[in-house]
């Protein structure tokens, strides 16, 4: 994490743990008082470092403020890291993200997919947002505690999954099956595309199924943090058993 605020929010929230804190040589103020007090009461090692090292691991000059933590995510592995398990120990259930550069969406998904019990949310490095603050406060914290697979980039992950045996399932609002009548195996990739132009041309060719929400009213298309929540909750309504709540008059 970067930044002063969300530094001192990290490190006063007794859920997180902080392994360290880097500050700049230069760094000083109120806030850099408050981010040394809260580093000595959770018992963090804040060491001073050159600017530019705290640029280049924050991957973001304008709002690093000269500070950045490293704070433990536990269920956070790569994605090859999971595929190379015993097959019984793979995740069965996952989204993959591609090309989704709002980092609101990007928090939300995390967030209401960690809620519906997704076992992987896929979150490539690159032409998807980073792992920030801003992706943090979305998610309500939940980014440290969600199953996050990291790799390279979606069409990486697409063609690894396709040869673990994953079929991948597209969304379109032109899809052939509706999402709460379409059968699924086992082993199950949502592919989320981006808020402009959908799933990449790269990513395209890997997609074995093309599914659609259902929609009542005159709406084109959903959101993508909204689209997710209604596919991770239909996954889950399916594996609890319950019958959709249908209201009548």
């Amino acid at each position: 994490m970067y930044g002063r605020k969300p530094v001192i929010e990290a490190l006063r929230d007794q859920r997180l743990t902080v392994d360290k804190v880097l500050l700049a040589q230069q760094a000083r103020g109120e806030s850099v008082t408050d981010i040394l007090a809260a580093a000595k009461a959770a018992n963090v090692p804040v060491r001073r470092v050159d600017a530019d090292r705290i640029k280049r691991l924050a991957g973001n000059g304008k709002q690093d403020q000269g500070v950045l933590a490293d704070v433990l995510a536990p269920k956070m592995r790569t994605l090859a890291a999971a595929l190379n398990e015993s097959y019984r120990e793979q995740p069965r259930k996952l989204l993959l993200l591609d090309g989704i550069t709002t980092p609101a969406n990007v928090g939300m998904i995390i967030r209401a997919a960690t809620a519906a019990g997704i076992d992987g949310i896929i979150i490539p490095r690159h032409g998807v947002a980073s792992l920030g603050p801003l992706v943090v406060k979305a998610s309500a914290g939940i980014v440290f505690r969600a199953p996050l697979l990291r790799c390279g980039s979606a069409v990486e992950a697409a063609e690894s999954l396709t040869e673990a045996g994953y079929v991948l399932v597209g969304l379109d609002s032109d899809g052939a099956e509706s999402l709460f009548h379409a059968e699924f195996g086992e082993r199950m990739v949502f592919v989320l595309g981006g808020e402009t132009h959908g799933l990449g041309a790269e990513v395209r060719p890997y997609v074995g199924r093309w599914v659609r929400i259902p929609m009542a009213g005159d709406v084109e298309s959903l959101n993508v943090s909204t689209a997710a929540a209604v596919v991770s909750f239909e996954l889950l309504r399916r594996e609890k058993g319950a019958a959709p709540q249908v209201n009548v008059g």
